[in-house]
């Protein structure tokens, strides 16, 4: 079917939905190209027949991962205005930028379905209640969120690899430092050492982390922290 035949009066009488994401701040920062075609798709619902006082842009969950819906005050609104049935089209760059969690994404077709709300990426225009839309659909989401687990396997694999051959670095805790020939020692600040040493053996006593988080509020004692950026 063409994909303005989709477009209703019906729809075109609720409002447009775009929703923006990128996974992390730094993508944020350094790909603003990114964030500048997300944001164009306003456009694109003015040229399909929305009036652009019924446009909504979701923002919010620029630098938010889409593997959980929980932090995505964004993507909840969504959902709620969705459910209310006051969303004719949602608009996304992507179909992975509304979720990479196969049951947030499929929840989103199942209410789209239901209150007639059309989904619209680069690819074209989808109608939830027409079969062949939400099996391609179901697919693209499926697929996003294979690709993703892939991603993670191969980093991991990555990591354990430069583990064998002791290469791995990690960020130490509080106690050692870094040499810059990548050595581990430890800290030489003897205030350090010695406050550290003083926790561990109250551990012993104590046996019990609340009670050592209490035992560490005492105002003469200063909890060591290190600082992980800057000139020092």
């Amino acid at each position: 079917m063409n994909a303005v035949l989709k477009i209703q009066l019906y729809h075109l009488n609720l409002q447009a939905m775009v929703y923006l994401r990128q996974s992390t701040p730094k993508q944020v920062l350094l790909h603003p190209e990114s964030t500048k075609r997300q944001y164009q798709l306003a456009a694109v619902a003015q040229q399909g027949g929305w009036p652009a006082p019924q446009i909504v842009v979701i923002d919010e969950d620029l630098g938010l991962s889409g593997t959980s819906s929980a932090q995505r005050t964004g993507f909840q609104r969504l959902v709620t205005a969705i459910s209310l049935g006051t969303v004719g089209i949602v608009l996304v760059t992507e179909i992975s930028r509304l979720s990479r969690l196969n049951s947030d994404w499929h929840r989103v077709i199942e209410l789209c379905a239901v209150f007639q709300t059309l989904i619209a990426d680069e690819d074209g225009i989808y109608d939830p209640r027409d079969p062949n839309d939400r099996l391609l659909l179901g697919l693209k989401g499926t697929l996003f969120a294979a690709a993703l687990d892939i991603l993670r396997h191969r980093m991991r694999g990555n990591l354990l690899n430069k583990a064998r051959r002791g290469e791995l670095v990690v960020r130490l805790p509080v106690g050692y430092r870094r040499l810059h020939d990548g050595q581990a020692v430890l800290e030489p600040d003897a205030e350090v050492r010695q406050t550290l040493q003083l926790i561990f053996e109250q551990f012993v006593l104590l046996k019990n982390a609340c009670a050592i988080q209490r035992y560490v509020y005492q105002p003469q004692l200063k909890m060591p922290r290190l600082v992980q950026a800057g000139a020092d």
